[in-house]
């Protein structure tokens, strides 16, 4: 999450509220583009069906969906949902793409997709790893792939408050998606790093923790 000091919501926050409020506060608040890893990992593959995890305001969405992937995207945010269907149709792939509104800490919508997608998933409000990895695994057709990114580290604009988050290791991230190792292959496991723009224009290294998973 980029952005300066966000001040911790209360524990009983409902958290479609709270990220109805965070969208609503600006006309957009994530930069539109697709994340780099999900970009490389999906373009690399044949389009089939996509689960987009907290899709946001749609940046992967559209993208995949301009690159033939029919997606679902899933978000708590009708807010963000409104723009995610906007930019489709601005984009042209609006056929392509089906929003469902959806708390995935109160269970999983159905289906099975080729790939799923959990990017950058952290939340200000608990939105604990253990429950939302395993359905996303179960999710998965069989041959299809979980791709989850992760921040890896505070970004160097950071303030520092930032100190006391603790960023699960990609191992981490793994253990919690509590895979039968003999239903699975890791395909990828580790960091990446990208260049990226604070909000004060300064560029700096950004590291992502990276799983990618395939079901056999």
């Amino acid at each position: 999450m980029t952005g300066h000091h966000h001040e911790q919501p209360a524990a009983d926050t409902d958290p479609a509220r709270f990220w109805d409020e965070r969208y609503g506060q600006r006309d957009r608040i994530w930069s539109g583009r697709v994340n780099p890893v999900l970009a490389e990992v999906a373009g690399a593959l044949p389009p089939g069906t996509v689960l987009d995890l907290g899709s946001g305001e749609g940046g992967d969405a559209v993208w995949l969906a301009s690159k033939g992937w029919r997606v679902t995207a899933v978000d708590i945010s009708s807010v963000a949902l409104d723009r995610l269907t906007v930019e489709a149709e601005r984009a042209g792939v609006a056929d392509r793409i089906t929003t469902v509104r959806h708390d995935l800490t109160q269970g999983f919508p159905p289906g099975r997709y080729d790939l799923v997608s959990a990017q950058f998933f952290q939340s200000p409000l608990v939105l604990p790893r253990e429950k939302v990895l395993p359905p996303a695994a179960e999710a998965v057709a069989p041959g299809g792939r979980l791709l989850v990114v992760e921040h890896g580290a505070p970004p160097p604009w950071a303030g520092p408050d930032t100190g006391h988050h603790r960023f699960a290791s990609p191992e981490e991230i793994l253990a919690a998606m509590n895979l039968d190792p003999d239903g699975w292959d890791t395909e990828r496991r580790g960091a990446a790093r990208r260049t990226a723009t604070g909000p004060d224009g300064r560029t700096g290294e950004l590291i992502d923790h990276v799983v990618l998973v395939r079901r056999r």
